[in-house]
């Protein structure tokens, strides 16, 4: 039977006391629900006697470190709701509600309604809660009277949310604390946000230009350590600006679904979760890999363009975590139901979506992971593909652990929370911004490292001198080239136009990650996989003047190829001219470079256009 009691609990201090009840008593087997009496401190908690006796209740709550009234109705007096529902659970039961609509500043994202709606459900007199971040207003239905915004803002001041009614201009800013005056002396939240982002990126970006990369040599019969250590150099480099980006992105959200009062291990379990999914999947699909072979195969193009929506979902993501309000409108949530649902603890036990999120990541595309992903396929079976990108997943974990613990400890502390947010929405503009440059170039067009590349080309002068240009052997033009597993040297040239051309590269023992091979969708139509310590050879002949751009997969690597009238001056800028393949195996260390597939045979550490 459905009963009732009214438990009084002297020593609350504050809003956080209260929900710790709330959220310890709710959860309890046979408890139906809790209401608040804020002025008087009284519970009325309701249960199946059945299940759970009144008892148990008040012990749980003596349990947990609060005190209850000597003087209270005695906790083995159970009320029944005629005698003892508060006020306003009888007019709520007649039908009794009011609507009022609040202005509220401070929202950004989905969590952030998730956050205002748990939250503002608990207060008394509210029986319903709908907000919204585009609007940047939370409408509730209440009995009784109506809670000031004054009241509001102050149970979310560690939140920072104000809330001011609809109908006035603006929202007052001396609803936050002033302190006396002394944080109006501290230093512009976002400027010192976009400092600590700047030292990050100028880190990432001397990482990337001293070679991490250089220092590893794979093949698809390499060790399980050196498949770690593999892992690892790519949650250090361009991994990290995809799936880096993301578990920025989403931390906030995960860190809303847990209270404040929680230990840094349980706010650290949806990216355990996040990385537990990625491990797993990753040798399970390694194992399909292994057994599909080469029959798997996406193109540069495709996988180009996924990485551009990606990062298009990111700089709006971005945007919202510095508090840009135009983009509140790009919202990527949950359904309302969904995201209430989430909101109530007892629906949320398993909160399998972080493994879920990680499990997807394999699916994502990096130089790093899809040279893994080559070398599983290369590998032959489902054993071997599971070893290998199963060990690359596990070296990854380190680094994006760490950003997962980063954000879990900023998040309990609300005032390092926002400058973290901000720190986080700078750092995933750029590497959304890292990403599309890459693409770009992938795709044919102009990278920013490109526009650099490209005007100081142009700044050298249109004069083409012949001792510029390479020499003419059995009729064709040699180029040569060494690629290392962050550059390639030379990385310009300047060829005849309607010349054949025999493009010799040379991979160092470093070649691998996103340099396993080379593209250039302009100038020819396949790409040149590298086998490291062997020659690999390209023949093309370029049919229109201009400067051609050549990339590795990624387009993380790359380099000019400049078409020109012998005898008179560069062309236009004119890309697109597409050849067909015309390489030649002149020798047994030659491998040839027209591969429609993944690879190059030999168990060499090459990487295709897709997984």
């Amino acid at each position: 039977m459905l009963k009732e009691i009214k438990i009084k609990i002297e020593n609350l201090r504050s809003v956080e006391d209260r929900m710790t009840i709330e959220a310890e008593v709710e959860v309890l087997d046979g408890v139906d629900g809790i209401n608040v009496n804020e002025t008087n401190g009284n519970y009325y908690i309701k249960f199946d006697e059945d299940k759970i006796s009144s008892d148990e209740i008040v012990k749980k709550i003596k349990d947990i470190g609060f005190d209850v009234a000597s003087d209270n109705v005695s906790p083995n007096e159970v009320l029944t709701e005629e005698e003892s529902a508060p006020a306003q659970s009888k007019e709520w039961s007649l039908g009794k509600f009011k609507e009022h609509i609040y202005k509220v500043e401070g929202m950004h994202c989905a969590s952030c309604e998730i956050l205002i709606e748990k939250k503002l459900l608990g207060v008394q007199n509210i029986k319903s809660v709908d907000a919204s971040t585009s609007k940047g207003e939370v409408v509730i239905e209440y009995s009784g009277d109506r809670p000031n915004p004054e009241r509001l803002s102050k149970i979310f001041k560690e939140e920072n949310y104000l809330f001011d009614d609809l109908n006035n201009k603006k929202i007052a800013s001396s609803q936050a604390p002033r302190n006396d005056g002394k944080k109006d002396k501290e230093a512009n939240p976002t400027l010192v946000a976009f400092n600590i982002a700047i030292f990050v990126i100028i880190a990432f970006l001397l990482l990337q230009k001293i070679g991490i990369a250089d220092f590893l040599s794979i093949s698809s019969t390499s060790s399980v350590m050196t498949f770690l250590g593999f892992g690892l150099l790519a949650g250090l480099s361009s991994c990290a600006a995809l799936v880096g980006g993301i578990i920025l992105s989403m931390s906030k959200q995960w860190s809303s679904l847990y209270s404040q009062e929680q230990t840094t291990s349980q706010k650290l379990q949806p990216h355990i979760m996040f990385n537990a999914g990625r491990v797993i999947s990753y040798a399970v699909l390694g194992g399909v890999l292994g057994i599909i072979g080469s029959k798997l195969q996406i193109s540069p193009q495709f996988t180009g363009y996924l990485v551009i929506g990606i990062s298009l979902l990111m700089i709006s993501l971005g945007f919202q975590m510095l508090g840009v309000k135009a983009f509140r409108k790009f919202q990527i949530a949950a359904p309302k139901f969904a995201t209430r649902y989430i909101a109530n603890e007892k629906n949320f036990q398993g909160k399998q979506m972080p493994f879920i999120m990680g499990a997807l990541t394999f699916f994502l595309p990096c130089g790093f992971t899809i040279t893994a992903q080559s070398l599983a396929l290369l590998s032959g079976n489902a054993f071997s593909g599971a070893l290998i990108m199963g060990a690359f997943a596990l070296g990854t974990v380190p680094s994006l652990l760490f950003i997962g613990l980063s954000s879990v400890k900023f998040s309990s502390k609300p005032h390092l929370a926002e400058r973290f947010a901000k720190v986080a929405g700078f750092l995933v503009l750029f590497f959304a911004l890292y990403n599309i440059s890459n693409q770009a170039t992938v795709l044919g067009f102009t990278g920013f490292d490109n526009i650099v590349a490209l005007s100081q080309t142009q700044s050298q002068g249109t004069k083409v001198d012949e001792k510029d240009l390479p020499q003419i052997i059995d009729g064709k033009q040699v180029i040569k080239m060494t690629a290392y597993g962050s550059k390639d040297v030379p990385n310009s040239f300047k060829v005849r136009v309607g010349v054949p051309v025999r493009w010799e590269i040379t991979a160092d023992r470093t070649a691998g990650g996103c340099n396993g091979s080379i593209i250039s969708n302009s100038l020819f139509s396949e790409s040149i996989d590298l086998i490291p310590g062997q020659l690999s050879v390209k023949e093309f002949t370029p049919e229109k003047t201009g400067k051609f751009r050549f990339s590795c997969q990624m387009g993380m690597i790359s380099g000019i190829i400049e078409v020109v009238n012998a005898d008179t001056t560069v062309g236009s800028n004119n890309s697109g001219a597409q050849v067909v393949n015309a390489a030649t195996q002149t020798g047994d260390d030659v491998v040839p470079s027209g591969s429609t597939g993944c690879g190059c045979g030999g168990g060499g550490g090459s990487t295709c256009g897709g997984k």
